[in-house]
């Protein structure tokens, strides 16, 4: 795989104002020399087994398994990571890169918060500025992160425009980097937006399927026979298929946000022939547009799969199809997250829930002498407020009300 795509296919590139022409330049030939430089690949390897905690465990899940009673289902624990999911491995990389460029000061987005307490963690140890920007409607989703997020000493900026979710704080922190390259770097958090994100966010996060590689190959199981993994924007799937990508097997299979159903605003789903080709936030992909080419809204329980594009790659690998694409529903991704918990004692995020559908699904379709491996991309403590209040909705509201009068 070349490491340095401009475009996929028809997909990718690099359409910004020319303002952003130099600044990316600048970050692609940085990018491209640090990878590889030794010192910064030893540098970059230390940091994930010191501070992230790599590598992290892939789980042979035998209580699912058994009860399914079809294939056998491998976890990739990128929830043990340090700070609860996939988002820190391209953290870690560009802001170790950043500093390495002499930037002071780091932006980023943020929709489920993962990425933006990953990148706020980064920042921390590194001793580098941090601005956040999240909308919101994601603030009011997922509380918790924005507060670990400023304990880390970043400035969570809300965004009210728009949806007031993910897309909305890529356009403000866009807006942000234009006046402000010279000193920061923006840390774009998925396999998105223009070039050379999409190749340096997968190269990042590569880590997972890496190990996921060497860690199956170790094990008694023959071989994989599909790769399971949610898909917003793509970047713990694009990590997670890396190494497989230009070989014919495994499956891979991406799983997107079905939300409530059918019908637009109802769903983020963009790859069963919704998707329009279109150009947005810098790069060309699928879109969930209108007759008029406006971005459509969306919806899904998990903040981080609501985003209406998806990275380049995963596109141009869907149209060829090397990639199959599924999606699971809200109240598919609840059961799933129950039948998880309750099988092998961890709680997948309501985005990694997701694939963790799928995977139940397949493995009844595949059956016995089988493997599956899903990236659980991130643990669910995050979600607390939205899969307690779906679960355990009455006991939740009264525990919350409960708390609120003991606040001064």
């Amino acid at each position: 795989m070349d490491k340095y795509n401009n475009f996929f296919g028809d997909f990718g590139g690099r359409y910004v104002p020319e303002v952003l022409r130099a600044p990316l330049i600048e970050l692609e030939n940085a990018y491209k020399d640090a990878v590889e430089d030794p010192d910064f690949l030893a540098e970059l390897a230390e940091f994930q087994h010191t501070f992230i905690g790599r590598p992290t465990p892939l789980l042979h899940a035998v209580n699912a398994s058994t009860e399914l009673g079809g294939a056998d289902i491998y976890i990739k624990l990128e929830g043990l990571a340090n700070t609860g999911a996939h988002k820190i491995n391209n953290a870690a990389g560009q802001a170790l890169l950043a500093k390495r460029m002499g930037k002071k000061r780091i932006i980023a987005e943020t929709g489920a918060g993962q990425h933006g307490v990953a990148t706020a963690s980064a920042c921390a140890k590194l001793g580098l500025e941090c601005v956040i920007y999240m909308g919101t409607e994601d603030i009011r989703r997922q509380r918790p992160n924005v507060y670990w997020m400023e304990l880390f000493g970043a400035e969570v900026r809300g965004v009210e425009s728009g949806s007031r979710t993910l897309k909305d704080a890529v356009n403000e922190a866009f807006r942000d980097w234009t006046a402000s390259y010279r000193d920061t770097h923006y840390l774009l958090g998925s396999a998105l937006g223009p070039s050379p994100f999409p190749d340096m966010v997968r190269e990042f996060q590569s880590v997972i399927g890496n190990e996921v590689s060497e860690q199956f190959a170790a094990s008694e199981a023959e071989q994989i026979d599909a790769m399971v993994a949610c898909v917003g924007g793509g970047s713990n799937a694009i990590g997670f298929f890396s190494p497989y990508i230009e070989a014919g097997a495994p499956r891979l299979i991406g799983v997107e946000a079905g939300g409530r159903g059918e019908g637009r605003g109802n769903n983020a789903v963009r790859m069963d022939d919704t998707g329009r080709p279109g150009i947005v936030q810098g790069y060309k992909s699928c879109f969930l547009l209108d007759e008029d080419g406006q971005v459509l809204p969306t919806h899904s329980i998990s903040a981080g799969l609501d985003y209406p594009g998806i990275g380049p790659q995963l596109a141009e690998l869907g149209r060829s199809g090397r990639l199959e694409f599924q999606s699971a529903t809200d109240d598919e991704a609840l059961e799933a997250l129950k039948f998880f918990a309750r099988t092998e004692g961890i709680i997948f995020a309501m985005e990694s829930a997701h694939a963790g559908a799928a995977a139940i699904g397949l493995a009844k379709e595949l059956g016995k002498g089988r493997n599956i491996v899903v990236n659980m991309s991130g643990r669910g403590d995050k979600d607390i407020f939205i899969s307690a209040a779906a679960l355990d909705g009455a006991n939740w509201k009264d525990f919350l009300q409960e708390e609120a009068g003991r606040i001064r």
